[in-house]
């Protein structure tokens, strides 16, 4: 299963992309997670049901420094990524 959402709020500078691979990580995801140029954040993940819809409820809140008013995620079709889950810039 993948899943791609975009997440708006405070969650750039406050270590959210970090915080969301180390996650993914933790739940043996594939994906990526990327700060987007109007101060949104986008997340692909791919993985076993379960483990997607855990990062997905994470991302609802993010890290502790992090506020998120918004969560659009949509699925989509699995790309095939493999793991380590990546930050891209």
């Amino acid at each position: 299963m993948a899943v791609s959402a975009i997440i708006s709020g405070l969650v750039q500078g406050v270590f959210y992309r970090q915080s969301c691979a180390i996650e993914a990580d933790k739940l043996g995801l594939a994906g990526w997670v990327t700060n987007l140029p109007d101060g949104r954040v986008q997340l692909h993940a791919e993985g076993p049901q379960d483990a997607v819809e855990k990062l997905v409820m994470w991302a609802m809140h993010g890290p502790v420094q992090a506020r998120v008013d918004d969560i659009a995620p949509k699925w989509v079709k699995v790309e095939g990524l493999t793991p380590p889950f990546a930050v891209r810039r």
